[in-house]
């Protein structure tokens, strides 16, 4: 039997609850899910899909029979909802004048892009590589660290998730995503995450940074670690790490001579209440750092890789040489999202609207014993789908909740099989978020009453 801590990060879409929910969906929208599913190769946590959209508009989608869904999951990549008219415009008139720009030419938009992170990244004086993908910028990093140190090894976190290409999946610690994917890559390294709930060091509850003293022992015993890898704040199960956390880890990292790459593709943009969430940990300036998802404002796919300056010793190799690397539309996107998180003041509505929304989430948890303890920073916010008599994980209850908050016109999504994780849009408005609070007390009173049958705590 699998443990449910090393269940998936998504959720799959295949349990038993999904034969009726299909019988809810029309025939035109079934008939859609058939040809995805005829023409698109199966991959866990893609397919089969929910539903079909066929639009998108704020913080809704709007399915293929016009109802309204509020979407609070948004692949990380909506923090200014569905089609901001800001960005669109931006878009919309690069198309117009320059929709690309080839290699080795470069481009006013992707300059001013790369410039406009550089003066508000963590690092200072920070160089820029752009990418389709945060994988791509993962690898990015990957290729840098080597030709910096002159190592090839890497240290990641186990349970944490960097990209599904190869080279990103073996930094990351996730089994699912590399069973029968092997060999991975040479000196792929992993400790302990920052998990309270899982501390293999017993600090029960009180955290005394212990496992960080594991890590200390790897990289000054492999003596050849070239870079470690961590995901800032975790955002698929919000596991936030106390405040000395990072002083430490940069700490190890100088002392054994390794670079310390920071991972905030799903939480950079505000999501945390700070445009970057190593801003959290005041005196940290990682080595480098990929961002990604928000980046684009859901208009278009790009990433970024921040570097501090002395790691720009790549000019005589290939590290990135993507096609669509230099986007003027990609950066136009970009540009413009950050403009309106700016402009809106996003980072401090995350603040404000987060702690409105744990409130109202604590007052439903006393009504509601399978409930977990709220864990949340900015506008992220997770909870545990429990037992109320053993206090264990309640696999079968979280996947039924995550069905009957759908028909309601909720989207979330479900972590690990049982972790119910929020991140709504930023520009999200109270009244949405009142409507997706009844929604929930309506799904969890529903979900009480159900003849579960999955035994709390096995998978």
């Amino acid at each position: 039997m699998i443990s449910h801590e090393f269940l998936p990060e998504g959720d799959t879409n295949a349990a038993n609850t999904r034969a009726s929910w299909l019988e809810r969906l029309s025939r035109r929208t079934l008939a859609l899910l058939d040809d995805d599913a005829h023409y698109f190769l199966g991959q866990d946590l893609s397919t089969p899909c929910l539903n079909g959209v066929e639009r998108a508009a704020g913080s809704e989608l709007i399915d293929l029979e016009g109802h309204r869904i509020l979407d609070f999951h948004g692949n990380n990549v909506h923090h200014l909802g569905y089609g901001h008219p800001d960005v669109v415009r931006a878009v919309v008139e690069q198309l117009q004048v320059l929709p690309f720009s080839p290699r080795r030419y470069s481009n006013a938009q992707a300059v001013a892009l790369a410039r406009r992170l550089s003066d508000r990244s963590p690092i200072s004086e920070a160089k820029v590589l752009f990418a389709r993908g945060a994988a791509e910028a993962v690898s990015m990093a990957i290729k840098i660290a080597r030709v910096a140190t002159g190592r090839y090894k890497t240290v990641g976190l186990y349970g944490s998730f960097h990209g599904a290409t190869l080279d990103a999946l073996s930094l990351g610690g996730q089994a699912e995503f590399l069973r029968g994917m092997g060999p991975t890559l040479p000196g792929s390294l992993h400790v302990p995450e920052y998990n309270p709930n899982r501390c293999f060091f017993g600090c029960q509850g009180q955290c005394s940074l212990d496992c960080l003293t594991y890590l200390e022992e790897v990289v000054s015993r492999e003596g050849d670690v070239a870079m470690v890898i961590m995901e800032t704040i975790r955002n698929t199960d919000v596991r936030v790490p106390p405040p000395g956390y990072y002083a430490r880890v940069q700490e190890i990292c100088s002392r054994a001579g390794c670079l310390l790459v920071l991972d905030e593709t799903a939480i950079a943009w505000g999501r945390t209440g700070k445009l970057f969430a190593i801003e959290h940990y005041p005196g940290v300036a990682p080595d480098m750092i990929v961002v990604g998802k928000g980046l684009g404002a859901g208009l278009y796919p790009i990433s970024a890789l921040l570097a501090h300056p002395r790691l720009d010793v790549v000019a005589d190799r290939s590290v990135g040489h993507f096609t669509f690397e230099k986007s003027p539309v990609g950066a136009a996107a970009g540009l413009a999202m950050l403009d309106v998180v700016e402009r809106e003041h996003l980072c401090d509505q995350a603040v404000v609207k987060g702690e409105y929304l744990r409130e109202r989430l604590t007052q439903l948890r006393r009504r509601h014993p399978m409930m977990g303890p709220i864990r949340d920073i900015g506008l992220l916010i997770a909870f545990d789908i429990v037992d109320p008599a053993s206090n264990l994980p309640w696999y079968d209850a979280a996947n039924a909740l995550l069905y009957a908050a759908l028909r309601r016109g909720l989207s979330f999504k479900v972590s690990q099989g049982f972790i119910v994780v929020w991140s709504p849009p930023l520009v999200i408005e109270i009244h949405e978020l009142e409507q997706a609070i009844s929604i929930l007390d309506e799904a969890l009173a529903e979900t009480a009453q159900a003849p579960l049958t999955g035994r709390p705590g096995g998978a």
